[in-house]
């Protein structure tokens, strides 16, 4: 009989505070949207990363007849001098931190850049003019730099460049929209805890009487509080539950229906799994977040 008196007293407090109920399901929606959004697009960040990290390759460039390079006075690199980089590469030094190792030849490189560019761009360069190349795999990419600094200065190397550092703009870009996603979700969150405040506050203010009354027979505070927090409680649940219909809906429609098929440089991507790991998170934040700002609310209402 209690538990349907609570119930039934958080149920008209809702009705009579339909508009500012509104209100924090708005808000509450909006945020956790964003919290979300934040969660999915941090873990698509470090799937992307751990996926090119696996695959980018540090190239070694041999020079080549039109390197200008300071390493490069003599003209294209000589045998001996590809020769001595390979042995470096397999040497006892390098080789236990690499992982595979392929090398291009001119002609190789060649049919790369016509197969990139078409033959009527690639025709600038004769197959005698373009780059030898090594391709190396390491077993850590956080060690790429050991091979800058091995072979930084060495003469008939032209350059040497990690393929992971053309990506890194990409996921300072992607960081920054998640850190900008949180500083928006935050603030939402914060609007939405007064906002749930305020509503506990009115709602008790417009029941002043009632409550008098149950004080005077005796009721305790906890049953006098208990259903202003559930009411905070069910209109945040209901914002938790939109937000994660969007999410859901979001990673359903937007990436899966639509990036994967527009996108094809981001071989991987974050599944419907994860979004769905996001939604208790969502749930969670929000009911928690309600209970203690109605909770707070009612008591310090009730001292006065």
């Amino acid at each position: 009989m209690r538990i349907g008196l609570i119930l039934t007293e958080a149920l008209g407090g809702l009705r009579r505070n339909i508009s500012m109920v509104i209100s924090v399901i708005l808000v509450t929606f909006v945020s956790l949207t964003f919290v979300g959004a934040a969660i999915l697009m941090q873990s698509q960040i470090g799937v992307m990363r751990g996926y090119w990290a696996e695959r980018a390759q540090v190239a070694v460039y041999m020079c080549s007849s039109v390197s200008e390079s300071d390493t490069c006075i003599d003209g294209a690199a000589s045998e001996e001098q590809v020769a001595a980089v390979r042995a470096q590469l397999e040497g006892e030094a390098l080789a236990p931190l690499i992982s595979s190792l392929t090398f291009d030849t001119k002609e190789d490189t060649y049919a790369k850049l016509v197969d990139q560019l078409g033959e009527d761009q690639a025709s600038v360069l004769t197959p005698d003019q373009a780059f030898e190349v090594f391709f190396v795999t390491m077993k850590d990419p956080g060690q790429s730099q050991v091979l800058a600094e091995a072979f930084s200065g060495q003469a008939g190397v032209e350059q040497v460049q990690d393929q992971l550092q053309y990506l890194e703009p990409l996921f300072s870009a992607l960081t920054v929209a998640t850190y900008i996603a949180v500083g928006i979700a935050v603030l939402m969150l914060i609007a939405a805890t007064l906002l749930i405040g305020t509503t506990i506050r009115l709602s008790a203010y417009a029941r002043r009487k009632e409550i008098g009354i149950m004080r005077l027979v005796g009721a305790s505070n906890r049953f006098i509080q208990t259903p202003f927090v559930l009411e905070g409680v069910f209109a945040a649940f209901l914002g938790s539950a939109l937000a994660s219909a969007a999410v859901v809906a979001g990673m359903h429609f937007g990436v899966n229906g639509y990036l994967r098929g527009r996108v094809p440089f981001i071989t991987t991507w974050v599944s419907m799994q994860d979004a769905m790991l996001v939604v208790p998170v969502l749930i969670g934040i929000g009911i928690v977040l309600a209970a203690l700002s109605a909770g707070f609310a009612i008591r310090r209402w009730l001292r006065t």
